[in-house]
Order: C-alpha cells, then structure tokens, then sequence
C-alpha cells in the first residue's frame, strides 16, 4: 500500500472520541485552548500531547482559563475555547461562563463527566454541568454517544458565534472520549429551533432614517453589541454624515472615537454630565447594540418621563422593549444594519456631504450649543495632587505613554470606573472588561488572553489590590508563557467601590471593606521571575511608567500607592435617574430638566 492510499485508509478507519476532539478543534481552525487538565480528560490531554494544530495554554485555575478564553474572544471576534475536568474543575469554571453569558461573548468550553454508567451516581468528581449551567449559557450539551461529538462541537462553534453570541458548554464523559467512531465534520449546521434574523426590516430602517433626519435633539447610543458586532466602521460613517452626538456604555467604548468631537462621553451611572443630560433630554435616541440596563439609564420611570421616539436595533429580539419600550425595532446584525442605513440615508440625501455640527436635514446647532454648556460643567474634572497619588493621573498618564493603543484591562471596581472615564479609546475591542456580571479577578486572565490575541501588542491590566489577588496565582501562567504584560495597580488598601457605597449610603460604616494584611506585590511578583515596582509619589507616576512599557518582553507588576479617600465621581446612586446625578464639585445630587 502507498503512502497515499494509507493515509486515506488512516482517515477513514474508526477514531477515539478523544482524537474527534482534538481534529474538530482544528477544523475549527482554534489557535489556543485554556485549560487546566484533569481525570476525566485525560485521554483527551493525551491527544493534545500528539498534536500540533493549536496550543494549549495550562492555566492555574479554571476560572481563569474560562476568562482568558473570554478575553481572546473579545479581543480577535473568535471563539474562544476552554478545556476542564470534571466536579471541582467544572465548578470552577461555571464564574467564568457566566461572565462571558452576562456579555454576550462567544466561547465554548469542553467539560469532562464521569463515564455514561456512572452519571447520576454520585461518582468521584461528578457534578451535573449541565444542570449547573442552565441558567448561564446559550446553549449546553451532554454528550453520550462518540458518534456525536463531531455534529455536537460544529453546533457548539456556530450557536456560540451567530445570533446574540455567548457561551456553550460541551460536556463529554469520559468512557466516550475512549470509545471509537468514524470521523466527519460537517460542514455546515441547520437547526430548524435556531435561525438568528441577519438583516434588518427595510420599511423599518426608512422609517428611522427618516425620524433621525427630522430630529431637533438627536443621540446615538451604543452598547457592547456595536463592538461585538464589529460595527463601529459603519457607526462613525453614519454618525460623521449625520453630525449627531454619540454616548458609548461602558461595554462599548471604542466603538465611536473617544477623540472624536461628536463623542459626549460614557454614560450611565458613572458616565459623563454631558452624556446624560443628552441621553435624558433627546427627542430622537437611535440605540444600537445596547440594552438600556440599569447601570445605564437608573431608574426607567425618570428615564422615561421625557417624551422622545425610540429606534432600537439589537440582533436579539428579546432584548428590545424588555426594559424600555421602543417606537421602531430593527432585528438584526449591527453591521448590516447599519450599512443599509448608510445606503438609505444616502439615497434619502442624494449623497450630501459630510457635516460636523450640522444636521443634513434640520439644523440642530442649538442642540450642540446646549450640549456644550453640557459639557462646560466638567464633571470629569479632579482634584490633583503633589503629595498623594490620584487613581485618576496615573490613568491619563498610562494613556499618555501608550498613546491610547494598548489592550486595556481591568477588574470590577473604581479602578475599573476610572479608566473606563480617563483611558480614551479611538479603536473598538481595546478595552477588555466585565461588565454585565461585575466579576472580580478577571483582569490578569483577561490581560492573558489579549497578549495571546495579539503578541507584539501592549497590554495593560488596571486592577486593584482586593481584585488581583482572586487570581493572583495566574502569575505563574504569564511567567511560563513569558507574558509581557503590565500590571497597573491601583492600591488604597480598601475594596474601594464598596468603601465609597459605605461613605454615601452606610453613614461611614466601612464593614469589613478595608484591606489589612497586603502582601509585599514587590516581593511577590518577583518571587514568580517579573519585575515589580512600588511608587507612592505623584512626581514618579509618569517616569515609573515609561520605565514599565520600555521593557518590552517583560511582565512588570506596578503597584501604585494611591488616595485612600478618592471616589468616583459623577455618581447617580442605585435607583435614582440620570436627572439626578452627583457631581464632586458640590457632592449634591443635581436635577436638570
């Protein structure tokens, strides 16, 4: 028999179920897979060490693995795969799946299970993964014939990247990953149950650009659907054409130029004075990939007691009037939505150019004249100082020295609230966070994840002191992998997003929020071969940073000693509307009609 004809028959002969894995990982042409190995996919790990299609990335935690999966997606618009075993290592991993359901990211992650005969058990390490992941997934699956992994991994890639993505789980035992198949991927997938809508209703998108052209008080707003949706090309376009004011959440930032003049801020609870009057004082709001959460409007009654017409464009159908009700609703995929509202806005203008501050149809200099007195109240502005260090300063200088290009990250906090406000981001999927489930210890996994999207890359993780230590361990992954990242810690010894709720609404009860017992950062970063540095004056914010990024290959721990009483600020509190905002300069609550 030639070579060939062998390789033909290799082919054809029956597989293990481990091995259909590995090859249908590779048909999906997957570059990493984040996993931490275990018993019940050791055959599984077995195949790996035989093949050289992807790379595996051996994390030190499950969570993190699910994470850092998440973070490659956000980063590249791939899938992003995790492998774990099964009980504790599936459980582990069930943070990091729900984080990623909460944004709408699309990973898949292959679980082990005890073998077919022992489910339901109570074998060593079983756990119901997929009972457990219900309530958190797009879409999860027991495998329990090897004859289905192939068409199961295919459904898994395509229901997690179509449609509204997310995350699904694929848990297979571990007698299947040992029994033996024929092997065949299918090519393409149809599920008469699922069949995302792609392109938006036509009538619908002339109706809205003929509102958005007869508005006085235009706003475009955009959420993490625009950025996920890689739409942001076709959002400036229109927005440019238009000359409309633009407000991003705190998921889409980047998707409209941070630099751009049209661009009024983020908005929500910790978003811009300006942004929010706009966003409450509009009478045409084009909503695009967003989902008006309560982190973004507060409280609907007062969002809603100003009357304006609505047009909402979300691929998914049930997130449009779920929490608002909307007068135009375009289902389907922003990037084409959006590009079929630049054709229809084009035929309907007859080309006309470009405009700044100037609406093609109405003139809506008044509106930017309000909006500019808006911004004249600079609420973004801070209290700087030449003894302690601002959180604040050393994220605009971090943006200063990256000049606005690196891969941010961040954990859940005020660290995270801050460089959302201060790190301006001209390029969609650069800022890398949670912000639908709010999970701490994401930003190290995170900072991994987008090191491996993209190698030659800055990356910096802004974190703080009670978040970096929930997956401190990954630490050891970065030293392993070599990861160049830079670490910026924002340390002031307390959880402070939950010291600043005490301050304001727990009359200074800081119930069990301060950080007693830090380790030496220092010492431990370079207990694991990086680099640490520990700065406490305001004068070597800027030099200590420049000194981090010049190390270009290697991972840097820089621990910055910072304001223990700073808050953020604009603030509107749980409940409350975005008529009623707290601003630092009189730390009263402001109403504006």
């Amino acid at each position: 028999m030639d070579s060939q004809a062998k390789k033909t028959a290799d082919t054809k002969a029956p597989i293990t179920g481990a091995e259909i894995v590995i090859r249908c990982l590779n048909e999906e042409k997957v570059k990493f897979v984040f996993g931490y190995p275990g018993g019940a996919v050791l055959h599984i790990y077995d195949e790996i060490y035989k093949q050289n299609g992807f790379k595996h990335i051996l994390v030190r935690h499950e969570q993190a693995a699910v994470h850092a999966a998440d973070a490659y997606s956000r980063a590249t618009g791939l899938v992003g795969v995790a492998l774990v075993t099964s009980g504790p290592g599936a459980t582990n991993a069930v943070t990091g799946i729900a984080t990623a359901y909460m944004d709408s990211i699309p990973i898949v992650v292959i679980s082990g299970q005890v073998p077919v005969p022992a489910i339901g058990m109570d074998a060593f390490q079983e756990v119901d993964m997929v009972g457990v992941t219900r309530p958190c997934v797009k879409h999860n699956f027991l495998v329990k014939d090897v004859k289905d992994i192939a068409a199961t991994i295919k459904k898994a890639f395509y229901i997690a990247a179509t449609g509204r993505p997310g995350p699904v789980v694929v848990d297979i035992p571990k007698d299947i990953t040992a029994h033996l198949a024929d092997y065949f991927y299918p090519k393409s997938v149809e599920m008469r149950s699922y069949n995302p809508v792609l392109k938006g209703h036509s009538g619908q998108i002339k109706k809205a650009i003929k509102l958005l052209l007869e508005a006085k008080r235009p706003m475009i707003y955009t959420g993490g659907g625009l950025v996920l949706g890689d739409g942001a090309p076709e959002l400036v376009k229109l927005a440019r054409t238009l000359g409309y004011p633009v407000t991003n959440t705190l998921m889409g930032l980047g998707g409209y130029p941070a630099s751009d003049p049209q661009f009024v801020g983020m908005l929500g609870m910790h978003g811009s004075y300006e942004a929010n009057m706009a966003m409450q004082n509009c009478d045409v709001l084009i909503a695009v990939g967003a989902r008006f959460d309560d982190r973004v409007i507060g409280d609907p009654k007062d969002f809603l007691s100003k009357k304006r017409t609505i047009i909402h464009i979300d691929v998914d159908p049930s997130s449009i009037s779920k929490r608002v009700k909307v007068d135009v609703p375009i289902v389907g995929h922003v990037q084409s939505v959006l590009s079929e509202m630049n054709e229809a806005l084009y035929l309907e203008t007859k080309g006309a150019a470009e405009s700044t501050k100037n609406n093609i149809g109405n003139n809506i200099s008044a509106w930017w004249k309000q909006i500019d007195e808006w911004r004249g109240v600079k609420s973004m502005v801070y209290q700087n100082s030449t003894t302690v260090i601002k959180p604040q300063y050393v994220i605009e200088k971090l943006w200063e020295v990256t000049k606005g290009d690196a891969y941010v990250t961040s954990d859940v906090g005020q660290h995270q609230m801050w460089a959302a406000q201060y790190y301006k981001f001209d390029k969609p999927r650069r800022w890398i966070n949670s912000g639908g489930l709010g999970t701490m210890g994401v930003g190290l996994p995170y900072a991994m994840g987008c090191q491996f999207a993209d190698k030659d890359a800055q990356v910096a993780c802004v974190t703080g002191e009670g978040s970096i230590q929930m997956n401190i361990q990954e630490l050891s992954t970065c030293a392993q992998y070599g990861l160049p990242i830079k670490v910026i810690m924002l340390n002031n010894r307390y959880l402070g997003m939950v010291r600043q709720w005490q301050e304001f609404f727990y009359e200074n009860r800081y119930s069990e929020s301060y950080m007693d017992s830090l380790p030496d950062f220092v010492k431990l970063a370079e207990s694991y071969g990086h680099v640490g540095m520990k700065i406490t004056n305001p004068a070597d914010v800027e030099g200590a940073l420049k000194e981090a990024f010049a190390k270009k290959d290697k991972f840097v721990f820089m621990d910055f000693i910072t304001d223990q009483d700073e808050n953020v600020f604009p603030m509107i509190a749980a409940g409350k509307g975005l008529s009623e905002m707290v601003l630092k300069k009189d730390n009263k609550e402001r109403h504006e009609d």
